[in-house]
């Protein structure tokens, strides 16, 4: 177990987003037995500019004018760090040259807030952890104090044009020069190891305690809706979920219902989904709502298109929908083969139908059902942190024996 190290983690996710984001449930874990610095992204200089009125955006604002909030104890051992400086908008110039240059002068302006902080905190040597951000953090190793630094990937952002762009660069760079590199799955593990053989699966944990309980009342715009039920919920996004699978479910299977819970990208609201009797959309709900939806579901999805971005990707939802005791079809990925005794997976249409005509009919007995339950159960926090220690623990030493034999010639 990491314990009694100074930890500085910098990356994709604010700390003033919903609990259930990655990196930050990672901060409050480590910060049990350590003391943890969080890194909010400092603001640009396009986003003053196009989000201006977002939330997020600023809060950065008041911290780089007024001081507000810039270093603020959010647990016992857990600070968030708001950097006082705007960066430069330069992912966009075409030049590699003047990219890297102008870069480098963001990463400069931002390590040099991060170290005051840390420096204010007392932290003299910490484990850097980055989550993702290639672009900001390039240079961190470099660039600040550090005992350790780890680059933690969770997606495949190249899959992304704005990551893209220089992510073919920096992304294998910054991969090769971190100590180590962890993942959330074993497909980004395997990705990883093309750059670093450094890199280690260290799992995704997931908050299901709420989707154990037994009962919950049924939803007033679910109450309505004829069984079965064949529901979904998360974001409907079409560079994540395959519309044309569902529109062929949909459309082949009348007597089934089909429920999503979410908010809709432009292909989600334009699509023929919308045009079927037995496709209904309830919108976006809060997240202490979800467990009830789920729990009057008859079988659970999660219709993934396959592609860069979701074949590596952990599905939270699944856990989710397990927690709960619900049978659950699910695309087949190389991630999703962890969950081949207790999900249906499937390659496309003719199968998620067969294999929901099975779901079903099946009786899910409580032996399945509890199997099912402690799988999902045991992808806590804890056991990911728990896979994280004994990462650093093998590279602090294999460091450490390379140091003792350089002494020694």
């Amino acid at each position: 177990m990491i314990s009694n190290e100074d930890i500085i983690m910098f990356g994709l996710q604010p700390w003033d987003i919903e609990i259930g984001s990655n990196f930050k449930n990672m901060a409050l874990e480590l910060s049990k037995n350590n003391r943890v610095l969080y890194i909010n992204q400092p603001v640009n200089r396009s986003s003053l500019i196009q989000d201006r009125n977002n939330a997020q955006i600023k809060n950065r604002i008041r911290s780089v004018k007024y001081g507000e909030n810039v270093l603020v104890q959010a647990f016992d051992k857990l600070w968030v760090f708001n950097p006082r400086t705007i960066l430069e908008s330069v992912n966009w110039i075409p030049s590699s040259f003047l990219f890297d240059r102008f870069n480098f002068i963001n990463n400069k302006r931002l390590a040099k807030e991060i170290q005051w902080a840390a420096e204010k905190l007392g932290f003299q040597k910490p484990i850097i952890i980055i989550d993702n951000d290639f672009l900001r953090a390039f240079y961190f190793k470099e660039l600040l104090k550090n005992k350790l630094f780890i680059f933690y990937i969770r997606d495949y952002l190249l899959s992304q044009p704005y990551f893209k762009k220089h992510g073919d660069r920096l992304e294998p760079g910054l991969m090769r020069k971190a100590d180590m590199v962890a993942a959330n799955s074993s497909y980004l593990a395997e990705y990883a190891r093309q750059f670093n053989p450094k890199a280690f699966d260290i799992g995704q944990g997931c908050d299901v305690e709420d989707f154990v309980k037994d009962f919950y009342p049924i939803p007033a715009d679910l109450a309505g809706i004829k069984k079965p039920v064949i529901g979904y919920c998360g974001a409907l996004l079409s560079i994540r979920l395959d519309i044309n699978l569902l529109v062929q479910m949909a459309q082949k299977n009348q007597q089934w219902n089909f429920v999503f819970i979410g908010p809709e990208d432009e292909a989600f609201r334009n699509s023929r989904l919308h045009h079927f009797n037995n496709v209904f959309f309830l919108g976006t709900k809060p997240a202490n709502e979800l467990p009830a939806y789920i729990h009057h579901f008859d079988v659970c999805i999660n219709p993934q298109v396959l592609n860069q971005m979701t074949i590596g990707n952990y599905p939270r939802k699944v856990d989710e929908y397990l927690a709960a005791g619900k049978p659950v079809v699910a695309t087949y990925t190389k991630t999703m083969e962890m969950f081949s005794n207790h999900v249906y997976l499937c390659k496309d249409a003719d199968e998620y139908i067969r294999a929901i005509h099975c779901a079903l009919q099946d009786v899910h007995s409580e032996k399945k059902i509890n199997a099912g339950r402690n799988f999902a159960m045991s992808h806590t926090w804890e056991a990911v942190i728990d896979k994280l220690s004994e990462a650093v623990e093998d590279i602090s030493l294999a460091k450490n024996n390379e140091k003792s034999q350089i002494e020694i010639v």
